[in-house]
């Protein structure tokens, strides 16, 4: 059944696929999978290659090729689901690679339902590198991940052993945002400030400095570039202005 599975997901264009079994999926901030299902018994992984548009200077040309890539991991993950359902009869729960997601006070923000990193790591797609992400043996770093939960029972596939992060630490150096400096952990709070200067936090401290603002103040603040970046963002999504970690990193470059 895995082969079968696998075949059908590759021949979407999908770059790789990996299984884990629930029990060896481990992640330390999202919730359980049984709060989503107490039927989901497997994890079926799927891995999609980035474009080499993510190492490009110009931001909007690299965050054009994510979503590119959001949009067709998106199509992908719910044929699979599809495919799952109609030929085995199983019940599916689709795991975007992206938002929507968890967004709570009591987790600070922003927290998937389920890890995908951690899932791919228990589906023997990879290892944690020094900036946290995982590392494909072909991709290296430059990879998204999306998942389909189900009540099938499939078993993991082996977990990769080898270390692949050659511990050069050009993902630390290169990050604006020093969010790597610690080992073993990604400052989110950094990151996002920078990666991400028109997301959440940004649009809240915009829109406070707008009301504190004279009503000629407002009128500028509406033509000012922040606010377009802004209002871009909100039509779009959420859009990353840093890949540093991505791109830097020279394991699996080549592929």
């Amino acid at each position: 059944m895995k082969q079968t599975i696998r075949q059908f997901a590759l021949s979407l264009g999908i770059d790789d696929v990996g299984f884990a079994a629930v029990a060896d999926y481990n992640s330390p901030r999202s919730p359980k999978i049984e709060t989503i299902s107490p039927d989901i018994k497997s994890i079926i992984v799927l891995v999609y290659k980035e474009l080499s548009s993510c190492a490009s200077a110009d931001k909007d040309i690299a965050m054009s090729g994510r979503q590119a890539l959001y949009d067709f991991a998106r199509t992908t993950n719910y044929r699979v689901a599809r495919y799952l359902e109609s030929q085995y009869h199983a019940n599916t729960f689709p795991v975007p690679p992206a938002q929507p997601f968890a967004m709570l006070k009591e987790t600070g923000g922003a927290v998937g339902q389920v890890s995908l990193r951690h899932a791919a790591k228990a589906a023997g797609l990879g290892v944690f590198g020094r900036h946290n992400l995982i590392i494909h043996p072909r991709f290296g770093t430059r990879v998204l991940f999306s998942a389909v939960l189900t009540d099938l029972d499939l078993l993991s596939d082996p977990p990769l052993t080898d270390e692949l992060c050659n511990d050069c630490n050009l993902c630390v150096e290169e990050c604006p945002a020093r969010a790597l400096d610690e080992e073993g952990k990604t400052d989110v709070n950094k990151c996002f400030r920078t990666c991400q200067p028109y997301g959440l936090g940004g649009n809240i401290a915009f829109w406070k400095n707008v009301l504190a603002a004279s009503p000629e103040e407002q009128k500028r603040m509406m033509g000012s570039v922040e606010y377009w970046r802004l209002y871009q963002s909100i039509l779009v999504g959420n859009q990353y202005y840093c890949f540093n970690c991505l791109s830097v990193c020279p394991i699996g470059t080549e592929t």
